[in-house]
């Protein structure tokens, strides 16, 4: 598992979503970890909205986020918890066509290796809407480093190997 040199880089076009009640552009550390992230792996972030913990709201935004053909990517941060304010995944499940079940259980199991059993509170997950990827991250900044890092940022490369998430975004959309 390993970047291949030879491939080309393809940048990917990311749309970043913080959801809070409380946050502010001034003051919103998960989103401002996400950015700094996507930039220096060389993606673009293409949209970025700060949106309080009501499911149309998020609904809305993903919806206008997923039918715009220059984002290839959304990554939400908050509202993925237990209680009655978390309802970012209900709102990615009202537009998603497919879940991506392994970025959720691998999100856990290296969140268990560094938080332990705390990390059972996540409800992290991954979908695919109408050829959009969404990706659904706990709230606070070191979830979303560890996320990114871990995760996302081979993922979202189209030179690592054995596969990654941006050669299958052709064919996303087939029927």
């Amino acid at each position: 598992m390993k970047i291949d040199p030879s491939r080309p880089f393809l940048a990917v076009n990311i749309a970043v979503l913080t959801v809070s009640d409380t946050r502010t552009p001034a003051d919103d550390r998960s989103g401002d970890t996400l950015v700094e992230r996507i930039e220096k792996a060389g993606h673009r972030v293409a949209a970025r909205a700060i949106l309080r913990d009501v499911v149309a709201q998020i609904e809305r935004q993903l919806t206008d986020w997923i039918v715009d053909p220059a984002i290839d990517v959304v990554i939400a941060t908050g509202g993925t918890g237990v209680t009655g304010r978390d309802v970012t995944p209900e709102a990615v499940m009202r537009v998603a066509d497919k879940e991506i079940p392994g970025f959720g259980e691998l999100f856990r199991w290296l969140s268990y290796q560094k938080i332990g059993t705390s990390t059972i509170q996540s409800r992290a997950l991954g979908a695919v809407a109408r050829g959009t990827y969404i990706f659904a991250l706990p709230g606070s900044p070191g979830a979303c480093k560890d996320a990114w890092d871990d995760i996302l940022v081979t993922q979202l490369d189209n030179r690592y190997r054995p596969c990654n998430f941006v050669e299958l975004m052709p064919r996303l959309r087939e029927t």
